[in-house]
């Protein structure tokens, strides 16, 4: 008998909404699952690509085109998004993940990248077995609400506030 998968939201100012998310992969793919990350807005390279590539059970895809973060999204970054999307319900109706992670996904509904009521029906209707994690700051009231477990990351303290730089490996 399979295990019923919950629905899992990392939010809030603080650093390491993805990183907990990428250790949550890291501990499914070696139990066996296999494990779908969705990067919204996120278009970078990143070195979790790098060490991602050495675990055949997790696959990632980016959604984002750069980094619009201190501009304003454009059509392009809403098309790169909105295929995302399409392309995540495929995989989640379809059950071919025993994971799903959409990481910054709240980031992508704070900028209206797409409409909040598509993820709201997507995993409303997600298969029984299926986990899926949402991250990002800005995480919408109905999100919350939905969620079966709810982590809130706060910044108590943060070494960018001094000037220091993200680093290879530690941010990036």
């Amino acid at each position: 008998m399979k295990t019923p998968g919950y629905i899992q939201l990392y939010t809030g100012n603080g650093k390491g909404k993805t990183t907990a998310a990428l250790g949550l992969a890291l501990r499914a793919a070696g139990a066996g699952k296999k494990v779908l990350i969705a990067q919204f807005v996120k278009g970078m390279h990143y070195s979790e690509l790098d060490a991602l590539k050495r675990f055949p059970k997790i696959e990632i895809r980016q959604y984002g085109l750069g980094c619009f973060i201190v501009n304003q999204p454009t059509e392009d970054d809403i098309k790169a998004a909105v295929r995302g999307l399409e392309e995540v319900t495929e995989i989640i109706t379809g059950n071919h993940a025993d994971i799903v992670i959409l990481d910054e996904v709240c980031i992508a509904l704070y900028y209206n990248l797409f409409p909040l009521e598509r993820v709201v029906s997507l995993i409303q209707g997600k298969p029984k077995e299926m986990e899926v994690i949402l991250t990002g700051r800005y995480a919408p009231d109905v999100l919350i609400e939905l969620a079966d477990l709810v982590t809130e990351m706060k910044e108590v303290k943060h070494y960018y506030t001094r000037g220091i730089e993200a680093r290879k490996g530690i941010e990036f």
